[in-house]
């Protein structure tokens, strides 16, 4: 088993090939351009878009359109996070 989906379409690239076929064809329908469009727009709100400097616009909790900078490291955390149910401590 792999360690990491990343690791796992490295060293599988039929797998791989799929999956990115799939994440094309879904980022074409409507919910997929919606997501894209409201990314792209608190990126350019937040001023992150194309200057380079590392952060990722992070969408409040419920928000298309609001939001905040953040590491990518923290901003994909906390997707986790919230998937299985983990609460930071403290």
């Amino acid at each position: 088993m792999a360690k990491s989906t990343s690791s796992y379409y490295k060293s599988n690239p039929k797998a791989k090939a799929k999956r990115n076929k799939q994440q094309r064809a879904y980022m074409q329908t409507e919910k997929g351009k919606e997501i894209r469009r409201n990314a792209d727009r608190l990126n350019i709100k937040l001023g992150t878009k194309g200057n380079h400097d590392g952060l990722d616009a992070a969408h409040y909790k419920g928000s298309k359109t609001e939001g905040r900078l953040q590491k990518p490291s923290t901003n994909r955390k906390s997707r986790l996070k919230a998937k299985h149910g983990k609460t930071k401590k403290g």
